[in-house]
């Protein structure tokens, strides 16, 4: 398997190794030794030549009239994807999504893991939720650089997300992953990954009616 280096991958590309990452996984649990492009594309709905053409960014990661070879290809993606180490994250905001989101324990599918949580609300504050002390959100440059936390996760009150956010930055915290509803502008070098639940179930429905028509 020979990798290419400093390539620059397109957003879209990127977007998707974790879904191949994943199914690569449930593979490997499996037994399955190697899998071609037109498998995976029947399996996860993505044109054979759209796989191929990002695989393609990283090197040579199969064999012609072999195809991929599943664990191979799993490892390059858990490293690609830093999942073989462990990544700790913090959730700011113990609302109902977050409360959601602590007891979801996806940590045990991979190494990400919510190593700390946050919330200004006194009734929260102190309380266990899923295994984890809830702090004051005045305590956040303290505690994340004590775990040594830079990415978190934002499922504060839309009104919040900004002035939050920017608290986050003077932190030095460089990713974001926005459950809120409104968008939030960072710097450069601070990476934000918004998912609006909304927008995703409107876009469903979209999609629904127009097989319908």
């Amino acid at each position: 398997m020979r990798e290419k280096e400093n390539t620059l991958i397109p957003n879209a590309t990127a977007k998707r190794l974790a879904l191949y990452y994943r199914y690569l996984r449930t593979l490997h649990s499996q037994g399955v030794l190697r899998i071609n492009s037109r498998e995976l594309s029947e399996a996860l709905q993505v044109d054979s030549a759209t796989i191929r053409r990002d695989f393609s960014y990283f090197g040579e990661l199969g064999k012609r009239g072999y195809g991929y070879d599943v664990e191979n290809l799993m490892n390059f993606f858990a490293k690609t994807l830093n999942d073989d180490q462990l990544t700790k994250v913090a959730l700011i905001g113990v609302g109902n999504l977050g409360n959601a989101l602590l007891n979801f324990k996806f940590y045990q599918n991979n190494n990400l893991r919510i190593a700390a949580a946050f919330d200004v609300n006194p009734n929260v504050i102190g309380k266990e939720v899923s295994g984890l002390i809830v702090h004051d959100m005045k305590n956040m440059k303290s505690v994340l650089d004590k775990e040594e936390i830079n990415v978190v996760i934002l499922t504060v009150p839309g009104k919040f997300a900004q002035d939050v956010a920017n608290q986050l930055v003077d932190i030095g915290v460089k990713g974001i992953l926005n459950f809120t509803p409104h968008s939030v502008l960072t710097p450069d070098d601070v990476v934000v990954q918004s998912v609006d639940l909304t927008n995703e179930l409107q876009t469903l429905i979209y999609f629904m009616k127009r097989q319908e028509n």
